[in-house]
């Protein structure tokens, strides 16, 4: 069986900055890989090109055994492969479950299914006591929540997720990991960017490490965390990422 994300020698420049670097890498349908890296490795920049908000300089990227490479976003969306944005920025002005209908008008076309099919993931996110309340109301961790669900009312085969637990709390990180393991449970592959190590480390099944933009490990939690490369250049040798 193919893998439902092939990334093929992915290159972006910006001017004379190589941001990514020749990057190859593959996700499997139902895994978790987890992105990490120190800022400016790539990670955003990498995902802008899986997502189609970049044209790559070089190299391809197949989605579900097509060639996606360039691709406009809203067309990728359709064909199942959606992503969250690490600033979040909901339509303040429209109620909760208004902004979740922006993501499920892409697959009901009439506004009585499409904010069925919203409640219902509001509902799946722990947002429902504030589907009808104007999204500016919610707090940090109300509108990540709100992003992801915006995100899953597309009815992704794989989500793209960009630090969706930043300015949570340890209690709402927490919060964040057990969803994230619902989304998985419910069919959905993810690819996810992360810098609470803690959190990615128990969340993926792999991990991809990019560095200055090249791909410098893929490989399992625990063998991350021992990788001597990966310590030098991210982890650190006094990081509290978790011992296997």
């Amino acid at each position: 069986m193919k893998p439902l994300l092939q990334v093929h020698d992915a290159t972006k420049h910006f001017g004379g900055l190589t941001a990514v670097n020749q990057v190859t890498l593959a996700l499997d349908e139902g895994e978790i890989l987890g992105l990490i890296g120190p800022n400016g490795a790539g990670k955003s920049t990498l995902f802008n090109m899986i997502s189609g908000t970049y044209r790559p300089d070089g190299g391809t990227v197949r989605f579900a055994g097509e060639d996606i490479t360039g691709t406009p976003p809203h067309l990728i969306c359709q064909r199942g492969l959606a992503r969250t944005f690490q600033i979040v920025k909901p339509f303040a002005n429209l109620t909760v479950v208004e902004n979740v209908m922006v993501g499920s008008f892409l697959r009901r076309g009439r506004v009585q299914e499409s904010e069925q099919r919203a409640r219902q993931v509001l509902e799946f996110v722990g947002l429902s006591p504030y589907a009808d309340q104007p999204a500016h109301n919610l707090t940090t961790a109300g509108r990540n929540r709100l992003e992801l669900a915006r995100a899953l009312a597309t009815e992704p085969r794989l989500l793209l997720l960009d630090e969706v637990m930043a300015g949570l709390t340890p209690t709402e990180s927490r919060g964040i990991v057990s969803l994230i393991q619902k989304i998985r449970e419910s069919g959905v592959t993810l690819l996810v960017i992360e810098h609470v190590m803690k959190a990615i480390m128990t969340l993926s099944d792999r991990e991809a490490v990019l560095h200055h933009g090249e791909l410098i490990a893929v490989d399992t939690p625990s063998e991350i965390t021992r990788n001597p490369e990966v310590i030098t250049a991210y982890l650190g040798g006094d990081h509290d990422a978790p011992r296997h």
